[in-house]
């Protein structure tokens, strides 16, 4: 059993999401520790990128002020290794496909590996065309997680009957960002999923709160929270790291009930 494997193992998994290098370096840092102690099973750390088109306005702004303030691949590479023995729960690299390739499909997997990344998220990557990354990935003991969304329809059995690691259920339809409401798009998917395959699967885009939280958890092996948290850390700069533990120990609490 991997790492991913693991988180699932014996509870609902918190996967909380943070912009790699906002509001800078060193409180990513900070947040990386801080969500590990709020009892996060998994972190996912976006690698900034100019036009990430699955992303709504908070996580949009979030990848302009790391930008702005000098974050790059490197740097985030770097940054996990500094980590890495501390926080033992997978760390999980959520990126567009452009930064990969720009820095070396092989290379960008062996640099995953040296630096004790689990797993990758790429979600302008088609299944389809996948083979280019997963094929260093596999090698290098790398998962690539596949994504499925109301869309998907017929596509997600297939997705799921060749996917490892855990699947990414998107919640429902556009970008990331807070909702009020979660509707039973993704309960149906993970129905769907669970017919033909044994994978955890994990729901993202739009819960924000402890209450959206637990009741995905009643259907779903896990909770992906990004664009609340990430809100937290707009709010409040490099004094965010307090507030956004104090947020992440309440959706750990009320997907643990």
């Amino acid at each position: 059993m991997n790492k991913i494997e693991h988180a699932f193992s014996a509870q609902k998994a918190f996967i909380p999401f943070i912009a790699g290098g906002d509001p800078d370096m060193e409180t990513t840092e900070k947040l990386l520790h801080a969500l590990f102690k709020a009892g996060a099973d998994m972190i996912e750390i976006g690698i900034p990128f100019s036009d990430p088109i699955a992303e709504g306005p908070v996580i949009q702004q979030a990848d302009n002020r790391a930008l702005m303030a000098g974050c790059n691949v490197g740097k985030l590479f770097e940054l996990v290794c500094r980590v890495r023995a501390d926080i033992p729960v997978p760390l999980l690299f959520m990126t567009y496909y452009n930064p990969v390739f720009v820095y070396g499909v092989s290379k960008f997997a062996e640099r995953c590996a040296a630096c004790g990344l689990s797993g990758i998220v790429v979600p302008d990557l088609p299944f389809e065309e996948r083979e280019e990354l997963l094929t260093p990935c596999v090698s290098h003991g790398i998962e690539l997680i596949s994504l499925i969304a109301p869309t998907s329809h017929e596509r997600a059995t297939e997705i799921a009957k060749n996917s490892r690691g855990f699947l990414y259920c998107v919640s429902s339809l556009g970008v990331t960002g807070e909702r009020r409401e979660i509707d039973d798009s993704a309960s149906r998917m993970i129905a769907c999923v669970k017919r033909v395959a044994d994978i955890p699967c994990a729901v993202g885009f739009g819960i924000s709160t402890p209450e959206q939280a637990r009741d995905t958890a009643g259907f779903a092996d896990g909770v992906i929270v990004g664009s609340a948290i990430v809100r937290i850390i707009a709010e409040n700069g490099r004094s965010c790291v307090e507030p956004v533990y104090q947020f992440a120990k309440k959706i750990k609490q009320a997907i643990s009930i």
